[in-house]
C-alpha cells in the first residue's frame, strides 16, 4: 500500500515486510546515525506546527503523523485494528525518512500515541505495539503544554480531557526514562521555546 507525501509515494509495509525493513535499517546503522526529536502531547497543542518549525530551523526532515492520512476518510469509530494499522503506518513512515540518513530527524508524534489511545479507548495495548515502544529510541521529546486554546478539528475528540492526557503523557515518558521538556507559551514564543529546548538538550551531541 502506498501513500503520497510531498508528491512522492511511500510504501506502507505488511507486518512481515515491516520487520524485514527494520532489521535492514538496524544493520545499516540508520538508527544510530540520526538524532531523533519527537514532538508529542495532547490534542490541539500545536504539535504539527512545532514539528515543522523545528525541521525548518534545523534544516532537516519532518516525519508527518500517519494517523491524519489514515483517519481522513474513515467516517466511523476507531477500532483496535485501526490503531494497530496506524502503528505500522507510523513506523513505516519513520523508517522511510530514516533511510535518507539525515543527521537530525523531527517526528510529528510517535507510536506512543497509539498506546495512549489504545489504553484509553480499549483498555489495553497489543504487545506488538508495546514491544516496539520499548526499543524504539528518541534522543529528545518536546511535550506540548495545554496552554493553547482548543481548536476544533474533525480528528480531535476530547476537548475536556486535555489535562488528563497531559498527565498520561508525563507518566508514559517517565516510564520510558525519556529525555523531555514541557513546552509552553503562545505564538512565536512557543516555537522559540521549543527550539531552545532542543538546542539545550542536544548540545552534547554537537
Amino acid at each position: 500500500m502506498d501513500i503520497g507525501i510531498g508528491g512522492k509515494p511511500i510504501r506502507i509495509f505488511s507486518n512481515i515486510a515491516f520487520m524485514q525493513e527494520k532489521e535492514i535499517a538496524y544493520m545499516q546503522g540508520n538508527e544510530s546515525k540520526t538524532l531523533k526529536i519527537a514532538v508529542v502531547g495532547p490534542e490541539s497543542t500545536g504539535k504539527s506546527t512545532m514539528a515543522n518549525y523545528l525541521a525548518e530551523k534545523l534544516h532537516t526532515l519532518c516525519v508527518p503523523e500517519y494517523a491524519r492520512f489514515y483517519c481522513k476518510n474513515l467516517n466511523r469509530a476507531y477500532t483496535l485494528q485501526d490503531e494497530v494499522n496506524m502503528f505500522y503506518g507510523q513506523v513505516a513512515l519513520e523508517e522511510a525518512f530514516l533511510n535518507r540518513s539525515p543527521e537530525i530527524l523531527v517526528c510529528d508524534t510517535t507510536i506512543l500515541t497509539v498506546k495512549i489511545w489504545c489504553d484509553h479507548l480499549f483498555g489495553s495495548t497489543p504487545a506488538e505495539v508495546t514491544d516496539e515502544i520499548a526499543v524504539r529510541q528518541y534522543d529528545f521529546f518536546l511535550l506540548m503544554d495545554i496552554d493553547l486554546p482548543w481548536e476544533d478539528d474533525p480528528l480531535r475528540d476530547f476537548p475536556e480531557q486535555r489535562e488528563h492526557f497531559l498527565d498520561v503523557w508525563k507518566k508514559e515518558l517517565k516510564a520510558l526514562n525519556a529525555n523531555y521538556e514541557l513546552i509552553s507559551g503562545l505564538g512565536e514564543q512557543r516555537l522559540q521555546n521549543g527550539l531552545e529546548a532542543v538546542k539545550r538538550n542536544l548540545s552534547e551531541y554537537e
